[in-house]
């Protein structure tokens, strides 16, 4: 069930039996030659849908922007600002939670993200501690990347091995090209595998990574690939899902 695609009443149907909302959550930003910019929105997005056609969970909008600085010298990569983010995670989870939502999970597709939706979460509670509501909040707050499941660790391990890297990842690409064959792109990639290194800022990063990838070789991604992955994060994320969160909250 998609949020955007519902009306007012469907949701609140839904609310008679579930507290429980997922939201997608990821960057716009470069993924080297043949990468698409929204990689690590589309990638939790899909993952997010899937799940949703198949627990019956209702999927939020994704929220396409984030941590992305690094990436400013690559053109169409967007970011923001810690506080920006913070503040958007804010006004949307208060927005959620005034409706009935308890339970409201970020599935996150960009690793530049973590820290500052932890932050964001901790500002939450914050406010909530200090207001004074001996009640507390009322709401539970939850995150996981979707490639951090065992099998999607054990998936890229026997398919990638060393040339998985950490940025612009065969397994990423992969999901991007099962979700859009039709963007499937054979760009060439000198070196085959990219350098490994770390970086400081957006000039730092373009002179150390002159394409855009990290370690990475994702000539070795396709389509067909792309469908078990998908298979693997789905089950890794369901499973996760409902070892965290009370039945009760879910759909019936």
């Amino acid at each position: 069930m998609l949020l955007a695609l519902s009306t007012w009443k469907e949701v609140e149907t839904y609310l008679e039996s579930s507290s429980f909302v997922l939201i997608p959550i990821g960057s716009t930003e470069q993924h080297g030659p043949n990468g698409l910019i929204g990689t690590d929105a589309i990638c939790p997005t899909t993952v997010a849908r899937a799940l949703g056609q198949q627990a019956g969970f209702l999927v939020a909008p994704a929220l396409q922007y984030g941590m992305a600085q690094h990436h400013l010298g690559f053109a169409g990569s967007v970011t923001l600002r810690p506080t920006t983010m913070i503040a958007m995670i804010r006004d949307v989870v208060e927005s959620l939670q005034h409706h009935g939502f308890q339970h409201i999970y970020f599935l996150n597709g960009h690793g530049g993200n973590i820290a500052t939706i932890s932050a964001a979460f901790s500002e939450f509670y914050a406010n909530s501690s200090l207001s004074g509501n001996s009640n507390g909040s009322g709401l539970s707050l939850y995150q996981r990347s979707w490639w951090s499941g065992d099998r999607i660790k054990q998936f890229s391990a026997d398919h990638f091995g060393d040339a998985e890297g950490s940025h612009a990842t065969p397994t990423e690409v992969a999901l991007t090209f099962h979700a859009y064959p039709e963007l499937e792109n054979r760009a060439p990639l000198q070196p085959e595998i990219a350098p490994r290194g770390s970086f400081r800022d957006a000039v730092d990063y373009r002179q150390t990574f002159p394409d855009g990838r990290i370690g990475s070789n994702p000539a070795l991604a396709s389509a067909e690939l792309g469908a078990e992955i998908l298979d693997c994060a789905v089950s890794d994320t369901l499973d996760h899902i409902r070892l965290v969160i009370p039945g009760a909250a879910l759909p019936c």
